[in-house]
């Protein structure tokens, strides 16, 4: 492929990479739809191309060739901005499909239809027709988790006649298996930053080129400000090869009127706007969304209240979510360098801050502690959440040695959080470091 090392490959199932080991820390509670699932491995096959998944969609009758998509890719805000799209659609009256990665809180949160889970009995019945397409193909073509819920997911929205369906990548975007799609309406790709270096490449531009693979032809893309100059440039020229319109928003005339741990107030092209996830950088999320509608007004009919209504009733776990506001207790999934910089722009002056902290070994943890060490009095390091998680006692020592200050937990997740919620009534309590400890959390139903 022009453009490739001959030596890269993408696993389709990174998409869910996050979330897709976490369903060993729950039961299937029977349930032979998800037991079928994963029974298929992470990663599938090594792919060099998207001719696997177009096999078993082709097996399906193509359901996507019949749906019209918001296709979104960017190594952060995917799942902020896939989240305030879908606010605005269902505000404007559409019926609304929402495909994204990982999941939260079950596995069906990541196929919605208007907001609400695909139900277990429509799960159940189409991973049934799903298994059936796959019987029929060649067994070598070694299909993954991602590949087989992204299946089921296009029934679903065909099904339920979807007039859009905002559709967020996996990992990449190239060779991610959602590029299969033909018909997309939009394209966006939001903040590009390093992070899974070893598939996507090591230096930001190779990573911008696999994030600029979802460009389509004479389809408009949006391209998140705040990108650096090399970004632009190659998405630029991907869309002078394609013919097709760009779109990045002028962050000069955002003015933030006012920032709460839980509100964003600015103002944009002479509208007013607020966003409900925490973070001035959910403000650059947000511009995305309103110029990719007002570039979906030649579709749609979405007014300036559909627009400002559905960014502000957007939200999303683990987004530097406020979980108690007394003690201040805040939980972040940021997991990578750029996630953990925009964490640490929130907290930049809640002291005392007291930390809990569980990271993936597979992750930049070097450059992300060095982010959020100067706005942490202390850390409490924990593991176990999954087999992926650096060892607590490693962790510990690695904050020490960049010159922060942890220990590793000797008591439960909840317990050490609530002894840092008693002991620092006044200041913040901080749960962070990986979207697998969000889930975690939320299943414990940590306050």
């Amino acid at each position: 492929m022009k453009g490739h090392p001959p030596d890269l490959f993408i696993s389709t199932a990174h998409g869910s990479e996050i979330f897709f080991e976490v369903i060993q820390m729950f039961e299937y509670n029977n349930d032979p739809a998800l037991a079928y699932i994963f029974g298929f491995s992470h990663s599938g096959k090594p792919v060099r191309d998207l001719g696997r998944s177009r096999v078993l969609l082709k097996a399906l009758g193509d359901p996507q060739d019949r749906l019209r998509f918001v296709h979104i890719a960017g190594t952060n805000g995917k799942g902020s901005t896939a989240r305030m799209f879908d606010g605005v659609f269902v505000r404007a009256g559409l019926k609304t499909g929402l495909f994204t990665s990982p999941f939260i809180m079950e596995y069906a949160d990541r196929i919605q239809v208007n907001d609400k889970n695909i139900p277990a009995e429509d799960l159940g019945r189409l991973a049934e027709k799903v298994r059936r397409a796959v019987n029929s193909l060649p067994e070598e073509l070694g299909f993954s988790q991602f590949e087989i819920t992204q299946a089921i997911a296009f029934l679903y929205f065909e099904e339920q006649g979807c007039d859009i369906v905002v559709l967020e990548t996996g990992l990449g975007g190239l060779l991610d298996c959602t590029n299969v799609i033909t018909t997309p309406l939009l394209t966006v790709i939001t903040k590009v930053d390093l992070d899974h270096t070893a598939i996507l490449g090591d230096t930001i531009e190779k990573i911008a080129r696999q994030k600029a693979g979802i460009i389509k032809e004479g389809v408009p893309c949006v391209l998140s400000a705040g990108n650096r100059r090399s970004v632009r440039e190659i998405v630029l020229q991907k869309t002078r090869e394609t013919g097709s319109q760009l779109v990045i928003p002028d962050d000069r005339l955002a003015e933030i009127e006012e920032v709460r741990l839980n509100k964003t107030f600015f103002t944009y092209r002479g509208g007013h706007f607020c966003t409900s996830m925490a973070g001035v950088h959910q403000v650059m999320n947000a511009l995305s969304v309103i110029e990719g509608c007002y570039v979906l007004r030649e579709h749609f009919d979405l007014t300036d209240e559909d627009i400002s209504k559905g960014i502000e009733d957007a939200v999303l776990h683990g987004r530097t979510e406020v979980l108690c506001e007394k003690p201040l207790t805040i939980l972040d999934g940021g997991h990578n360098p750029d996630g953990v910089r925009a964490l640490a722009r929130v907290i930049e002056g809640q002291r005392p801050c007291h930390a809990v902290i569980g990271m993936c070994k597979d992750k930049n943890l070097h450059e992300a502690l060095r982010v959020l060490i100067p706005h942490v009095d202390s850390f409490v390091t924990v593991d176990g959440f999954s087999d992926r998680a650096e060892n607590k006692e490693e962790l510990a020592a690695l904050i020490n040695s960049l010159g922060g200050k942890a220990v590793p937990a000797e008591k439960t997740l909840a317990e050490e959080t609530a002894r840092l919620q008693t002991e620092n009534p006044e200041g913040l309590t901080l749960i962070c470091g990986s979207l697998y400890l969000v889930t975690e959390v939320l299943h414990s139903n940590i306050k």
